[in-house]
């Protein structure tokens, strides 16, 4: 395999595992609906970073590490209650009437909450990703065999296996978010509010699955 393998096989394996149904996608779709197209590629950026970050420990050997059971249980319940509390303040906000569609999002208003705006989903996009057992046991798995390939070129071979690995994440998510926040304009507060509720619900399920995982590592 040479860096043109290693760069189109990391796209299309990243590609595949992105389109997989998960918290990231359920929080791109309920973001668009919120704030239009932006939201996918900023919650990608948080995303990338964190998986910047992981993919350089494992090419420092951190690898062994974070595929431990134990190391995967604390990161089931400890995610699963961030997805808890995501769904759950959701939903919240969805029964009380604190949500609503605001096409001009992003359009008006001072540059200091735009900014907050853009620093909220770039840290949404990491903590998502960090709340998802199986993201770890990914990486301590099939993206530490990519990493070990990619090392063979050293760290320029890291960094070609990564930008593939993260185009095919900002290709995908932009994509679903363009459909979803373009498709803005067609949706009444009703269908909104059921974007939103199906999100949270789902997130909800999630949770009690990765905290009862977590459970189980030490029998409950």
């Amino acid at each position: 395999m040479g860096l043109p393998e290693l760069f189109l096989t990391a796209f299309l394996v990243a590609l595949t595992g992105a389109m997989m149904p998960g918290p990231l996608l359920t929080v791109t779709v309920a973001e668009s609906a919120r704030q239009g197209a932006k939201a996918g590629p900023l919650l990608v950026v948080g995303h990338g970073l964190l998986e910047a970050a992981l993919v350089a420990a494992i090419a420092l050997g951190i690898g062994p590490f974070i595929a431990r059971q134990g190391v995967v249980a604390g990161i089931s319940l400890v995610g699963g209650g961030f997805l808890l509390w995501m769904g759950a303040t959701i939903l919240r906000d969805v029964v009380k009437g604190r949500v609503s569609l605001d096409l001009t999002a992003g359009t008006k208003g001072s540059n200091s909450a735009a900014s907050a705006g853009v620093g909220r989903l770039i840290g949404l996009g990491a903590g998502v990703s960090l709340s998802n057992p199986y993201w770890s046991l990914w990486w301590a798995t099939i993206g530490l065999s990519y990493v070990n390939v990619a090392l063979r070129w050293g760290w320029g071979g890291v960094a070609v296996f990564f930008t593939g690995h993260i185009l095919a994440d900002l290709v995908w998510y932009a994509a679903v978010a363009g459909v979803v926040g373009g498709g803005r304009r067609f949706l009444g507060p009703a269908l909104y509010r059921a974007v939103l509720t199906v999100a949270a619900l789902f997130l909800i399920g999630l949770a009690g699955y990765f905290i009862l995982k977590g459970l189980e590592y030490w029998h409950f």
